[in-house]
């Protein structure tokens, strides 16, 4: 993740020291929405992105584990879900996301989730948000759930309902923000950027504002599950969608209005954002710098700082990495899995950027970028190690024009 509202606004987040090792003010943010701090981002313990479980209520066309309104075999149970977080707990991640499918379809996630809690776990809950009533909503802030995300694809009815394959979406999933902003839950949007939703950025943010939202995430599509048939952004629409997002994160900022904003799943958008900052001579441009290097982007991220257990209790180096699997929580603990470099790959994600494709080993930015999403590397190429094709920045830019 890029933090742009802490890189270019200097808005401090609870997550601040996790993901840059500093913090910028100080802040004192309630216990459950701390995240616990590495010395070094090579030292950090894996966020877990969890499936409990692949059946949703919707069909949505950028889905990456190709889920449906059916039940699926072979998901794991209350009591193995229970081991798992014994765990992770004991391994010290410093967070645990309950998606899906539709995580909220599962009859014990809150059971799971009071579980997590009673462990000292961080617990986030990502979901399409049709189905949070203001019941769930009160128990999600019973619960101490740090943060809600919840996915919205346009600001236009018309458009999210046909993203999500069912007419009346957009209403029910304003509906869960509603009900989690009314009771005090920190909830967020959560944004697939595809050549058609980028281009509905200003709508969006405008929503934000109005809605009250506390946090916004804008996810770079990668092209895995249903999200293969969807057509990235070219590198001229990339560039505009994170022009609009620097803007409206500094407009929001220089009015007050404390919203975080980050991007999702390309590393190159802190060295796009730092240019940026150096054309503006702005005069945090170096601190960013330094902590873009500290945070290393992709270096530290799928693999390391970033993991993922599927419905079945596959581990994988991300969620959108389910082609390849590293062991499954059922046979061996998820913490021995993470750590046995016995596989070549995941080897080679914890000590990467020899391996990387020549135009990433010889950028400026590598120590910023650390080489992009490998998961879409490969998706597309078929090579692990090849650029990431989500790079929009120019061979100049970079430094491999004089």
């Amino acid at each position: 993740m890029i933090d742009i509202s802490v890189l270019y606004t200097g808005l401090e987040t609870p997550s601040t020291p996790h993901r840059y090792g500093r913090a910028i003010t100080q802040i004192d943010p309630p216990e459950h929405q701390r995240m616990r701090q590495a010395r070094s981002a090579a030292e950090r313990r894996p966020i877990v992105v969890w499936n409990l479980t692949r059946t949703c209520n919707l069909k949505c066309q950028h889905c990456y584990t190709d889920s449906a309104n059916q039940k699926y075999s072979g998901e794991l149970t209350t009591e193995e879900c229970k081991t798992v977080l014994d765990d992770l707990a004991a391994f010290k991640v410093p967070a645990v996301l309950f998606s899906g499918g539709e995580p909220l379809v599962r009859k014990d996630v809150f059971e799971l989730a009071a579980y997590a809690r009673s462990l000292g776990l961080h617990v986030v809950l990502s979901t399409n948000g049709t189905l949070i009533t203001p019941e769930i909503a009160q128990r999600l802030k019973d619960l101490k759930f740090a943060y809600v995300g919840i996915s919205l694809d346009s600001a236009f009815p018309e458009v999210h309902d046909r993203f999500r394959g069912m007419e009346g979406a957009f209403a029910k999933t304003m509906q869960g923000f509603r009900n989690c902003v009314d009771v005090g839950q920190k909830v967020g949007l959560r944004l697939t950027l595809t050549r058609e939703t980028c281009e509905n950025l200003d709508h969006l943010f405008d929503l934000i504002e109005r809605e009250g939202i506390h946090r916004a995430c804008f996810y770079h599509l990668c092209p895995s599950g249903r999200g293969k048939d969807l057509y990235r952004m070219d590198p001229e629409q990339s560039r505009k969608a994170m022009d609009t997002i620097f803007a409206r994160t500094r407009d929001l900022n220089e009015r007050g209005k404390n919203v975080e904003i980050l991007t999702v799943d390309n590393h190159c958008d802190a060295a796009y954002l730092y240019m940026k900052m150096l054309e503006e001579d702005h005069p945090r441009a170096q601190q960013v710098k330094e902590m873009a290097e500290w945070n290393g982007g992709a270096r530290y991220s799928s693999g390391v700082g970033i993991s993922n257990i599927d419905f079945n209790g596959n581990v994988h180096a991300d969620q959108f990495s389910m082609f390849r699997t590293f062991g499954n929580v059922k046979d061996r603990p998820f913490s021995e899995i993470w750590q046995d470099t016995t596989d070549p790959v995941m080897a080679g994600l914890k000590d990467r950027l020899e391996l990387l494709g020549e135009r990433c080993r010889n950028c400026r930015f590598l120590n910023m970028c650390g080489g992009g999403l490998r998961a879409r590397a490969e998706v597309v190429t078929g090579d692990t190690w090849a650029p990431d094709p989500g790079c929009y920045l120019t061979d100049a830019e970079i430094g491999l024009e004089n």
